[in-house]
């Protein structure tokens, strides 16, 4: 899987870790995006985006909403197709018993969040989903402290490296510890960026 490191293990939850995730074609694809989302009026507030209120404040879109039936005009929604590979998916799958479906993944959703000073995320459970792949990018030099990714029931937590991403089960409790920045204007874009994949397997038959 060229240069990328994996690490998988089933503690203390079924998880795999993949640092330098993408090559320096894909990331550039994927910066032309983040610094077009990161201007004025791009992410939506906690409300517009159907987010739980009180749980985060930190802006985000779901990005699959935004261009429906047209994906591949996203630069993000093609390049992430690199985590449905059979390879990426079958390291996951292979960790656990319960993470065995993924390798047949027929449905995903993602949404792009940026974390600047302040903002944050309360510990969750994503219930309706089956898994999570969350990819983290920043500027450097680095700008801000804190946005670690956060597993409280476990006392467990990810420093969320740059071009890293993790994978794991929607049953897991989980949450960003608060972002501080100084110095930084929000829409220099020197924040936390995070983009979610929610995946799994859904029955696509319609009934009559």
């Amino acid at each position: 899987m060229e240069n990328i490191n994996v690490r998988v293990t089933e503690s203390p939850f079924p998880h795999a870790i993949f640092n330098n995730f993408y090559n320096e074609t894909e990331l550039s694809l994927i910066w032309e995006e983040l610094n077009f989302y990161t201007k004025p009026n791009k992410l939506l507030g906690v409300k517009d985006y159907e987010g739980v209120i009180g749980a985060t404040n930190a802006k985000a879109i779901i990005l699959d909403s935004v261009y429906e039936n047209h994906r591949s005009i996203s630069n993000i929604l093609t390049v992430n197709r690199k985590i449905f590979h059979k390879d990426t998916l079958e390291v996951f799958s292979n960790i656990s018993d319960c993470c065995g479906i993924a390798r047949y993944c027929n449905w995903d959703c993602t949404k792009l969040r940026y974390y600047h000073n302040g903002e944050y995320y309360r510990p969750h459970i994503d219930k309706t989903m089956q898994f999570l792949a969350f990819s983290y990018f920043f500027k450097e030099p680095k700008k801000f402290t804190g946005g670690e990714l956060l597993f409280p029931k476990y006392d467990y937590k990810m420093d969320c490296d740059n071009n890293s991403l993790i994978m794991f089960p929607g049953w897991v409790e989980h949450g960003v510890n608060e972002v501080s920045i100084q110095n930084s204007d929000y829409y220099e874009g020197y924040g936390r960026y995070a983009i979610t994949s929610f995946f799994g397997c859904k029955d696509k038959k319609k009934s009559n």
